[in-house]
C-alpha cells in the first residue's frame, strides 16, 4: 500500500486528521502536508495513493490540484460545501463535520486492498481443518454427497444455526458417532 497525504491549509488541521487515520485499522502512517505544491512533490518522490486535502491551500486551489495529480492517486475533498458540483473521476467529496467512521469506511473504500485485507478472516489450523474434513467424509460416506455438497452443507448449517463451521462439523460427528 502507498502512502496517504494529509493536506490541510494548518498543521493542526491535518495532524487531528492523521490521527483519525493512525487510530483506525488502517496501516498506514499518514503524511501530512499544508500546500498544494508540497503535495505534489510528494506524489512526485513516493508512491502515493490518497490525498485528503480541503479546497484551498495557500498556493493553488483543488482543482488545479487535481490536474496536476497522477490518475491514480484518489483525493478525498474535506468540504462542508454543499452546493460544490465539481465531478472527476479520482475524486470523492466527503462533507464535514463527519463521523471517523464513515472517513475510515470512506478511505477504506478507497485504498487498494483495504477492504478485502480488513475482512478476511485468520486462516483455520491444521487440527479445525481435520475437524471439517472429517465432517465432510462422514456426510459424503452415510449421505453419499460430493466433497462440495458436503462443504456446503457444513456451511449453510453453520449459517443457518449462527454457529462457526467448526463447530457445526463438530455437531455433525458428534450426532454421527451415537
Amino acid at each position: 500500500m502507498g502512502l496517504v497525504l494529509v493536506a490541510m491549509p494548518k498543521l493542526a488541521d491535518s495532524q487531528r486528521i492523521a490521527d483519525i487515520i493512525r487510530n483506525s485499522e488502517i496501516p498506514a502512517d499518514p503524511v501530512t502536508c499544508t500546500t498544494g505544491s508540497e503535495i505534489l512533490r510528494k506524489v512526485e518522490d513516493t508512491d502515493v495513493d490518497l490525498v485528503v486535502g480541503t479546497k484551498a491551500f495557500s498556493d493553488m486551489g483543488f482543482e488545479e490540484l487535481l490536474n496536476y495529480l497522477p490518475p491514480n492517486v484518489k483525493y478525498v475533498l474535506l468540504t462542508k460545501d454543499t452546493t460544490l458540483n465539481y465531478y472527476c473521476d479520482n475524486l470523492v467529496k466527503l462533507l464535514m463535520p463527519f463521523k471517523p467512521s464513515d472517513f475510515i469506511s470512506t478511505l477504506m473504500m478507497l485504498l487498494p486492498d483495504m477492504v478485502y485485507r480488513s475482512r478476511r478472516k485468520p486462516k483455520r489450523s491444521e487440527k479445525e481443518q481435520e475437524v471439517i474434513d472429517e465432517a465432510k467424509r462422514v456426510l459424503m460416506d452415510r449421505n453419499e454427497m460430493t466433497e462440495p455438497e458436503a462443504f456446503r452443507y457444513i456451511q449453510k448449517t453453520s449459517m443457518d444455526t449462527g454457529r462457526t463451521m467448526i463447530e457445526s462439523a463438530q455437531m455433525i460427528l458428534m450426532l454421527n458417532s451415537e
